[in-house]
């Protein structure tokens, strides 16, 4: 079974993105890992030479046209899976702030065995555990619970707007005029990833949301809705589970050297009568109604 990484970053340690160890949560399980490491002045692409010999950079400018709606992230997301060949089994796509479990190797390997012969299986579906701070998960509709982040090379497959998922499209041309694309049929890992989305310090964490608007939005829509915010605000969150779980090996390091944790006894939930209904159905039956699916989930 042949089977590749690839993934994207610019300025990670500047940003505090704990993209090295999201490499190395997915290398025990590839051949060759494909990097597109952006124009960065902090040293990342350095950090990524060093992950030894399974690693290759693809060296990337992002355009400043790519600017709005996220465009630039599926871009950069396009030219790793570029590099993946087109007769391999599966590609892993990571992002910088996603791990897998170490224990979860042996489930995620089964997966993609059980299904390599399965034409049908366009990718592999993973639920999430979305991480505010480092000892508590979101659990309301505030975040997605599942994501595709294994999908069959050579199939016009392509990063999805701003590289939240993939889709299927008539041809290269088609995704690149604009084409909605089809959605990929999927069957669920017995895994999860682990999202590292808010586990900053307040200062650090809004510092790195307002360069990440910067490719969503234009300079008065930042103006407006930034200006003067110096710090994120942890406790305005709708509801919050305690973990339970152990994180991954690779991120134990930067587990010890934290220097700030959430106070989740200061959280102001906050939720509309509608959002109340729909968060205890989803509580008793485990159905999540509405949610936007970007997949089709098979047996």
């Amino acid at each position: 079974m042949k089977v590749y990484g690839f993934s994207y970053i610019r300025n990670g340690n500047k940003l505090d993105y704990p993209f090295v160890e999201s490499i190395q949560s997915v290398l025990p399980l590839v051949d060759t890992f494909f990097m597109v490491v952006g124009d960065s002045d902090d040293g990342s692409r350095e950090a990524v030479e060093k992950l030894g010999p399974k690693m290759q950079i693809i060296d990337s400018v992002w355009d400043p046209e790519l600017r709005q709606n996220g465009k630039i992230f599926a871009h950069q997301s396009n030219l790793g899976l570029a590099q993946v060949p087109q007769d391999a089994d599966w590609a892993i796509h990571i992002q910088g702030d996603e791990m897998l479990h170490e224990q979860d190797h042996g489930a995620i390997l089964r997966c993609m065995e059980e299904n390599a012969h399965r034409k049908e299986v366009e990718g592999i579906l993973f639920p999430y555990y979305h991480f505010w701070g480092y000892h508590h998960v979101v659990v309301t509709r505030r975040a997605h619970s599942g994501e595709i982040r294994i999908i069959r090379p050579g199939r016009n497959i392509f990063s999805y707007k701003d590289s939240q998922g993939f889709r299927r499209y008539k041809s290269e041309q088609d995704y690149l005029n604009g084409g909605k694309g089809t959605k990929l049929k999927v069957v669920m890992a017995k895994a999860h990833v682990y999202h590292y989305s808010r586990v900053r310090p307040p200062r650090l964490e809004m510092e790195k949301i307002k360069i990440f608007h910067q490719y969503w939005h234009d300079d008065a829509w930042i103006e407006q809705n930034t200006a003067g915010i110096e710090e994120f605000d942890y406790d305005r969150i709708d509801d919050l589970a305690e973990f339970k779980g152990t994180h991954p090996v690779y991120l134990q390091e930067r587990l010890k050297s934290r220097d700030w944790a959430f106070d989740v006894s200061t959280m102001k939930r906050k939720l509309s009568f509608k959002d109340r209904i729909l968060f205890w159905f989803e509580k008793l039956t485990g159905i999540r109604l509405f949610e936007n699916k970007n997949y089709r989930l098979i047996s």
